[in-house]
């Protein structure tokens, strides 16, 4: 599986590398529209407005993760970036933390010439979209975190992951690995009855490849508390939760939601970490309404 098989139902693919400070991350341009000839030349004159969207994905996946959704998404354009060590973006030097991804990600916004975004990201993603908005308000309209705890990861996980990263250095997402992996990303239901999913969650893993490590620690052993940050945000925001993710409960998101100036919740059922990939539908439906209500108010 490729990422054109994946994304054999949208309308157009393009690619360009973006240099950062984290190296050359990867974009790649879906989706309705047309953007200027040159990078940072805006949209051509005459071309309609649509709104520009820029999403960045989970840890252990890369922007393929998107694909299910997006082709629920029409009459938009997505600009989806491959994080740093995943996909086809340059991989990391050694470990940083979300706040170093967020200026990348203003890097990246900045360089395709876009004045203000829909933000939309999963896990890291969501971390990361949470400190852009807080700290370049200027640069994100909106903004949809999915699945993305606002306080550090908790010590039971972290003392499991650093047991199992001089493994993953050693032999990558094999055996115990790769089965940890999956049992934290995905239901028992996808992992028995979705071999598409599980066949695209191997196939990026595989990409990725002993590299990914520093992009773990980057973002959950080096995730720290984004409460300071989630409550500097004033742009709508949506917070997506999932039924499955004992971590982060609607209950815990309702509790950061309730400190936010314009934020609300909904939850998905039946998906743990990525529901873009378990349960694309009903995740399209929330997200088009965010989007709608947004056209409304504005």
């Amino acid at each position: 599986m490729n990422w054109e098989t994946m994304m054999i139902a949208l309308s157009a693919v393009e690619t360009m590398r973006i240099p950062t400070e984290l190296g050359e991350l990867a974009v790649h341009v879906v989706g309705d529209g047309r953007r200027g000839d040159q990078l940072g030349g805006g949209r051509p004159a005459g071309t309609a407005s649509r709104p520009d969207t820029v999403g960045w994905h989970s840890m252990f996946v890369d922007s393929r993760s998107w694909s299910r959704l997006i082709a629920l998404l029409p009459d938009r354009r997505f600009y989806l970036i491959d994080a740093p060590s995943c996909g086809a973006s340059e991989r990391l030097s050694g470990a940083v933390d979300i706040s170093a991804c967020t200026r990348a990600a203003a890097e990246v916004v900045g360089a395709l010439g876009l004045s203000e975004v829909d933000w939309i990201g999963n896990a890291w993603g969501g971390h990361v979209g949470i400190e852009l908005a807080a700290t370049r308000p200027d640069l994100v309209r909106s903004l949809i975190a999915i699945s993305a705890p606002t306080f550090p990861i908790p010590m039971s996980l972290r003392a499991q992951v650093h047991l199992l990263l001089p493994i993953y250095r050693v032999f990558g997402a094999r055996g115990p690995v790769r089965s940890t992996i999956m049992q934290t990303l995905l239901t028992d239901e996808t992992r028995r009855s979705d071999a598409e999913v599980v066949e695209l969650l191997d196939a990026c893993l595989a990409e990725s490849g002993v590299d990914a490590v520093d992009a773990i620690a980057t973002c959950i052993l080096n995730r720290t508390d984004l409460l300071w940050a989630a409550r500097r945000v004033t742009c709508p925001t949506l917070f997506v939760t999932t039924d499955d993710r004992g971590e982060w409960t609607s209950e815990q998101a309702r509790g950061v939601v309730d400190q936010m100036a314009n934020a609300s919740l909904t939850e998905i059922v039946g998906a743990r970490v990525i529901p873009a990939l378990e349960q694309p539908a009903p995740l399209a439906e929330a997200v088009t309404t965010f989007w709608e209500r947004l056209v409304v108010s504005g």
